[in-house]
């Protein structure tokens, strides 16, 4: 038997960085320092118009000297430009822009807004400034977030966001359009007919799912202008990320097959899995093909070739076969096989091939995944062509309990956010010092770290504070940091608005423990009488910080962001006045106290609903109107129309036919939180008012079937929502505050009834 590696006996960083050389080479060869040079001055002019000619940018990869993405900013004496910004790649380069941006021109680029107030002329350098990065890689996406966010992209929205990865120091993320499209031709080469393959895929907000092998059918079918509109945008996003320097990582077979191909082989060996989630077989219970059937390869090898010949590659490939899924046999040998089977049919079609994998189920089904099988599938594959994305990092690490992957390297990943909801979140003392614990670890085989959301566009300062740790050798002194955060996104210093984010930063951005941001605040979820209202911090912080901002609106009320953030932070302080209203609702009716189940009930359901509805509705990026609009843009038909409208609504609602995963992807939008979650409220407050004048008792059971009706009338009832805002943000939370401050202090200070 051989030795168990453990603290002190595993490969190690070095080792691990070494077997990952050749795929970094390789990687890097695609774009010379030319392309990737011209890809950055126009990233420049992109973000800064005639103002990018005093900034010179230059690639050079030797400045790396073979190690981590380097580099380096100084002022020419005498030169016409300002600042000469040089990089090992156009990653590189690019951050280092952002640097010189953020750091001596006060500047600030985020998902909710830009400030770019130039100070002229541009500031010169004292001194040549010059960072390496600690690892090789800094990640970026989540495969949720294909459909919970990127679903409905047009070229546009993809080219800001690879924009906004450069400046962020980005240098390795997936490229997943368009892959249905070679899916579709590997399964017609094969046998399959067009039935069984629209029977297969599911419905564009729901790919992810059905990428992992989770969910076959639902929403679908793809219309052939969706693979070709994806086609297009695939070639964009590749081209565009690799001139950048940028590692693209394309998506590999995992083992995962429609029923047809059992029709076109009879004979082949697959095996039909359980339900996932709360999904039964009618849309689940995909087939695994066994990892000793010759078709496994076969087909791997045919979709990775069909993808290679469409696309290039990079060398680097994602594939995850048990996905929140449970393995049909915990025999770490049959595991060992798997994996086995998986890398092979990546290196049938690249020799080169590296597998990255997410390290979520590890965590998912501790019970399941015990030392000897964790070790079992890494192990299929040789050491140093693997690379695991720690997923949850910031919470749950696993790297600590499997003696860093047993030597696979893996990145560092911040999770954050679950299904694309809306709400104040952050666990920054875990992200400030976690990543150099994990790069301290007895031979830790960390090579990189990574931002993984499963819905992006929210909570900014997070993910600009854990881009900045991604080129960081240290921790950094979080108030300060923040401070200066406010003064770069508004533009401005101003004493009250850096209060108030210092309060946010020491409350509701930092939960310890084990933080799970899934919103299940009573606004977003079902009613019921047993709902949870804890909160991990003092609700009157935010109360404070809402305060704080509103006074700073007269100095700041010109910038977006500011208006963004004022719009956030009202709404999170009216999400807790639905937490306060609603334990109101559950002890009045406990104590059979109508006129106060009244009150209270009245005020929630037409007051702050409807006015939280307005605030939302007074911003573009709080708009269910938005959302829906996106998804009838990539149409090229009513009926298309029509299907990606209905795709979105059942996704932030009831995800699923009957509420399977209902409310798991909920957002506060406007038109959303009147016509949805407030006519639930109603129906829930009448309920109750009738149970007591009846002196029946109140149903959940028979509530549940009355409100599935209103949640599915929402999802079929074809009301256009504007895509534009309407009102004054500053107005409206000015308003809010008025109305509902004096008593929510009093209430938080009191604390729960």
């Amino acid at each position: 038997m051989a030795a168990r590696p453990g603290p002190g006996s595993g490969p190690g960083p070095g080792l691990a960085l070494l077997l990952l050389l050749p795929v970094l080479a390789a990687a890097r060869a695609g774009a010379g320092d030319a392309r990737q040079a011209a890809a950055v001055r126009a990233l420049a002019r992109r973000l800064l118009g005639p103002r990018a000619g005093a900034v010179a940018l230059t690639v050079e990869a030797a400045l790396a000297a073979g190690g981590p993405d380097t580099y380096r900013l100084r002022s020419p004496p005498g030169a016409a430009v300002a600042v000469a910004v040089t990089g090992s790649s156009g990653v590189a380069a690019a951050a280092g822009l952002y640097r010189y941006l953020r750091d001596f021109c006060g500047c600030h680029i985020s998902w909710s807004g830009a400030q770019l107030r130039l100070p002229d002329p541009l500031p010169r350098l004292r001194a040549e400034i010059r960072a390496t990065a600690p690892g090789r890689f800094r990640f970026y996406q989540n495969a949720c977030a294909q459909s919970y966010s990127y679903a409905w992209w047009d070229w546009a929205r993809w080219e800001r966001e690879i924009d906004w990865m450069a400046l962020s120091g980005i240098n390795l993320a997936p490229a997943f359009a368009g892959q249905e499209a070679a899916w579709q031709r590997v399964f017609r080469s094969l046998g399959l007919n067009q039935t069984e393959i629209d029977t297969y895929f599911t419905g564009p907000a729901f790919l992810a799912w059905n990428r992992m092998g989770n969910l076959r059918g639902w929403a679908g079918p793809l219309p052939p202008a969706w693979h070709l509109k994806q086609l297009y945008l695939q070639y964009r996003i590749v081209e565009r990320m690799r001139s950048l320097g940028m590692i693209t990582v394309l998506p590999a077979f995992a083992g995962h097959v429609p029923q047809g191909i059992l029709r076109v082989f009879p004979h082949v060996n697959a095996t039909r899995l359980g339900g996932w989630s709360h999904f039964d077989c009618t849309y689940s219970c995909t087939y695994l093909l066994d990892p000793e059937d010759p078709m496994f390869q076969v087909i791997g090898t045919l979709f990775l070739k069909e993808l290679i010949k469409e696309f290039g590659t990079d060398h680097i490939y994602s594939a995850d076969t048990f996905n929140e899924m449970t393995p049909l046999s915990s025999d770490p040998a049959y595991l060992s096989r798997v994996s086995k089977a998986v890398f092979r049919s990546m290196t049938g079609a690249d020799p080169e091939a590296q597998w990255l994998m997410q390290g979520w189920l590890f965590q998912h089904q501790p019970d399941f995944w015990q030392p000897a099988q964790v070790r079992a599938l890494l192990h299929g594959v040789p050491l140093g062509r693997m690379i695991v994305l720690d997923l949850f990092a910031e919470s749950k690490p696993v790297y600590q309990w499997t003696e860093s992957f047993y030597g696979q390297p893996f990145i560092w990943c911040m999770l954050h956010n679950f299904g694309g909801n809306h709400g104040l979140f952050g666990t920054v003392e875990a992200i400030n010092h976690g990543p150099f614990v994990a790069r301290r670890f007895p031979n830790s085989t960390m090579v990189g770290t990574g931002l993984v959301p499963e819905g992006i566009e929210q909570n900014d300062m997070v993910y600009e504070l854990m881009n900045e740790l991604g080129w960081r050798q240290e921790p950094l002194d979080l108030p300060s940091w923040v401070t200066r955060y406010a003064e770069r996104r508004y533009g401005a210093p101003n004493a009250a608005a850096a209060s108030a984010w210092r309060l946010l930063l020491r409350s509701v951005y930092n939960c310890t423990g084990v933080c799970v941001n899934h919103n299940r605040s009573p606004l977003v979820r079902r009613p019921s009488l047993h709902m949870d209202t804890e909160l991990w911090y003092n609700a009157s912080d935010v109360y404070e910080a809402w305060r704080l901002l509103l006074s700073a609106s007269t100095e700041l009320g010109s910038s977006p962001t500011f208006h963004y953030d004022l719009v956030d932070v009202t709404r999170q302080a009216a999400q807790q006045l639905v937490g306060d209203y609603y334990l109101s609702i559950r002890q009045a009716f406990q104590s059979h106290a109508l006129p106060e189940l009244l009150t209270a009930g009245g005020v929630l359901v037409y007051d702050l609903l409807p006015e939280l509805d307005s605030l939302l509705s007074s911003h573009s990026l709080f708009l269910l109107g938005r959302w829906l609009e996106s998804a009838r843009s990539v149409a090229t038909s009513d009926r298309e129309a029509e299907q990606y409208e209905l795709n979105a609504r059942n996704q932030v609602t009831l995800w699923g036919p009957s509420g399977n995963i209902l409310d798991y992807a909920n957002k506060q939008l406007g038109g959303l939180v009147l016509d949805y979650y407030g006519v639930r409220w109603s129906l829930f407050v009448s309920a109750l008012v009738e149970s007591l004048n009846s002196g029946s008792p109140f149903h959940q059971d028979q509530f549940n079937q009355a409100v599935f009706q209103v949640e599915r009338g929402f999802v079929y009832n074809k009301k256009r929502y504007p895509a534009v805002p309407t009102g004054d943000a500053l107005e409206i939370s000015r308003k809010l505050f008025l109305k509902y401050y004096p008593s929510a202090l009093r209430r938080s200070r009191a604390g729960p009834a």
